[in-house]
């Protein structure tokens, strides 16, 4: 299992981690946006595309063997900051369905746009399995 690292004095990190140490195998996830397996949108409400995204990045994991917990981090791109801001307790929940209780480092970056139109959000991941 990778250590979360946590600088002396910083105060707690609210649903993310500041870093992450692992040793074993790394899976980079390309990213993920909310469309199916068949590439199609079932939603173009934000937590829905996001929910999508996450279960996208279990099913590359579930592939190559690995499990949620795994997860060391995470980057979000999303094309709307105050959508985020705003669903913030339904995408916590959404999150913790996919994921649980477990957070890797973090990063959010609001981006102009994203290659397919009706893309709200697009996460990318990199997980390591750890060496048995």
């Amino acid at each position: 299992m990778a250590e979360i690292i946590h600088p002396q004095g910083w105060p707690a990190a609210k649903g993310y981690s500041n870093g992450m140490a692992a040793e074993g195998k790394v899976i980079f996830v390309g990213g993920q946006i909310g469309w199916t397996k068949d590439q199609t949108f079932e939603t173009d409400d934000f937590v829905g595309q996001a929910e999508q995204a996450m279960r996208n990045i279990v099913d590359v994991l579930e592939s190559a063997g690995a499990e949620t917990t795994d997860l060391v981090r995470l980057t979000w791109f999303i094309t709307d900051k105050k959508v985020y801001v705003a669903e913030q307790k339904r995408l916590g929940e959404a999150y913790r369905r996919v994921f649980g209780r477990h957070y890797p480092a973090m990063t959010l970056v609001q981006v102009v746009a994203l290659l397919e139109d009706r893309a709200l959000v697009e996460i990318e991941a990199t997980a390591v399995i750890p060496a048995r």
